[in-house]
């Protein structure tokens, strides 16, 4: 008597379909994670100016992001 290995396809797909979803999750935390502690501002930064990650580098745009961040408007 042969087993079908179809009974066992089915698992694996789902297996693959919910970890290809928690890895979009976590990726997406991460994300997020970096635009609220402004990392990914600061890769930005090195990007547009095309320098690489220093003090220097960095202190220029803690100068930068204050200035943006002082003529935002504040609400309420």
């Amino acid at each position: 008597m042969k087993r079908s290995s179809k009974s066992h396809a089915g698992t694996s797909g789902a297996t693959k379909q919910s970890s290809t979803g928690f890895a979009g999750a976590v990726s997406l935390l991460i994300s997020a994670l970096r635009e609220i502690f402004d990392e990914a501002s600061y890769i930005r930064f090195l990007n547009r100016r095309q320098l690489a990650s220093s003090r220097e580098a960095y202190a220029a745009f803690l100068l930068e992001h204050e200035g943006t961040m002082a003529r935002r408007p504040r609400c309420c």
